[in-house]
């Protein structure tokens, strides 16, 4: 008899652990709330990225003179047709998805799921109805929602989650975005674009302030940010809102997280914008699914702790994607691969997750990508590391796109010079990081990258660039 599996949550990570697990021969069942793609397809990845695709088309349209092309008349954003090709391209992933369930003869339910009984869940239908699902083993893929600040609730209007960004139904004259992560930095970029005027709050000293993010690059996308009169205002808090008719009056304060900081930063400072939106970070969707009929453990903010197989404390229960928490890796692409991982041991296998080479990808204009170590963390390992960098600036196509700014960064040994580590801001850096990850999953050297012939004129020449140089043989860089 087949084993029986149920995967709650049909994002990156259920759907692909389903898909999976139905070919390696097991009985799957899909349960997803609201649309196949989870918050990947519905609320972030791509409705974000259709989004930063207009905006894109837009400010090159602004530049059109540069490329010798004169344009008559004004462009204008039409947010109702730009949410219906957002809505097209969705359903159209959506279907993709169902498709291939109904190909893998995975079944697909909608509805809330909830486990009631070891081997036993309740699925509870939109318009009310419920029925009674067996499984062996179960697959928890419920993802995360917007964190929200109990001293500034989401009201959808005057202060909205990165959830609203998305169904924004006209571009706000003024917004202010707390939280300059990767969803802030992103938003800050787009909107700007679209003709919002922007100030970015980050509570540390730098946006993008993640450890896999080198500093260098956040400096860089400051810089970017600054040149396109983002207002960038690092270690700063929300203190205090004020709601008006047509606008928001804030009060920012030091941040208590900071540290050195400038007398101007100890200072209060007082805004008014039409528009605050909140994207201070996600919180776990492990309420309500009945986790407390099994053994699975949650650690004190809620989020699902498994081991490397991704099998938590209830051998008949296994975790991945976001809702396993920030100390495994956030990602849409982390999901799908730990989902794979939980589909295979459930049949049989003795796999773990390797988090060596894990590429970043944030949408920023310019973009940011990053794989492997920066060169602090490799120092701090004991490895005896150096980093060399590459502009742009320096590559022909880079120049022919207009896109000159930003450089990419090799971090290896200087034994060896085994690759620890690629970052990359630039043109098109999501797409380019794929060589510096491939590079350190199969543990290859600078000299590896710099003998393999990279096409001329293409954006790739950088990895051969930095790659030359770093063999102390630069050519261009």
């Amino acid at each position: 008899m087949a084993v029986k599996i149920s995967v709650i949550g049909a994002g990156p990570g259920g759907y692909v652990a389903a898909l999976r697990a139905a070919a390696l021969g097991a009985q799957v069942t899909v349960i997803e709330k609201e649309g196949a793609g989870g918050t990947c397809l519905n609320w972030g990845c791509i409705p974000s990225k259709i989004m930063k695709n207009s905006a894109d088309l837009l400010k090159k349209m602004a530049h059109s003179e540069t490329f010798g092309l004169a344009m008559e008349g004004t462009i204008r954003v039409d947010m109702e047709k730009l949410m219906a090709r957002k809505q097209a391209v969705i359903k159209s992933q959506q279907k993709g998805i169902e498709a291939l369930f109904s190909k893998a003869s995975v079944i697909s339910l909608r509805g809330q799921a909830e486990i009631v009984e070891k081997g036993r869940l309740k699925l509870t239908e939109a318009h009310g109805g419920q029925r009674i699902i067996e499984y062996d083993y179960c697959i928890i893929a419920t993802g995360t929602v917007p964190m929200a600040l109990s001293s500034f609730p989401f009201d959808g209007k005057r202060i909205i989650s990165s959830n609203d960004l998305l169904t924004l139904t006209h571009i706000p004259k003024s917004i202010a975005i707390v939280g300059g992560g990767v969803i802030g930095c992103e938003f800050a970029f787009i909107l700007n674009a679209l003709g919002s005027d922007v100030t970015l709050i980050e509570g540390r000293s730098r946006i993008l302030p993640l450890d896999s993010i080198e500093e260098e690059s956040s400096k860089i996308l400051t810089r970017e940010m600054k040149k396109k009169k983002i207002k960038v205002l690092t270690n700063r808090t929300l203190n205090q809102t004020e709601m008006g008719s047509e606008s928001v009056k804030i009060t920012l304060g030091p941040s208590e997280i900071a540290e050195n900081l400038k007398t101007k930063e100890k200072e209060p400072l007082c805004l008014e914008v039409e528009t605050v939106a909140l994207c201070v970070g996600r919180a776990p969707n492990s309420q309500g699914i009945g986790l407390e009929h099994t053994q699975a453990k949650l650690d004190d903010r809620g989020w699902i702790q498994v081991n490397d197989r991704m099998q938590t404390a209830d051998p008949t229960i296994y975790a991945i994607g976001d809702i396993t928490g920030p100390e495994r890796i956030m990602l849409a692409h982390v999901a799908s691969a730990e989902g794979m991982v939980a589909a295979e041991n459930i049949m049989g296998a003795e796999k773990e997750m390797d988090y060596t080479a894990v590429p970043n990808a944030i949408f920023t204009m310019p973009e940011v990508a990053s794989a492997g170590l920066t060169l602090k963390q490799a120092q701090e390992k004991g490895l005896n590391a150096i980093s060399h960098s590459v502009l742009f600036r320096a590559i022909g196509k880079a120049q022919v796109l207009g896109e000159i700014s930003g450089q990419a960064t090799l971090v290896s040994t200087k034994e060896n010079g085994r690759v620890l580590g690629v970052h990359i801001v630039g043109p098109h850096a999501t797409d380019l990081i794929a060589e510096g990850t491939l590079a350190i999953e199969k543990g290859l050297t600078a000299t590896d990258l710099a003998e393999t012939i990279h096409a001329h004129p293409t954006l790739a020449e950088v990895m051969a660039e930095v790659a030359h140089k770093a063999t102390g043989n630069p050519i261009h860089g």
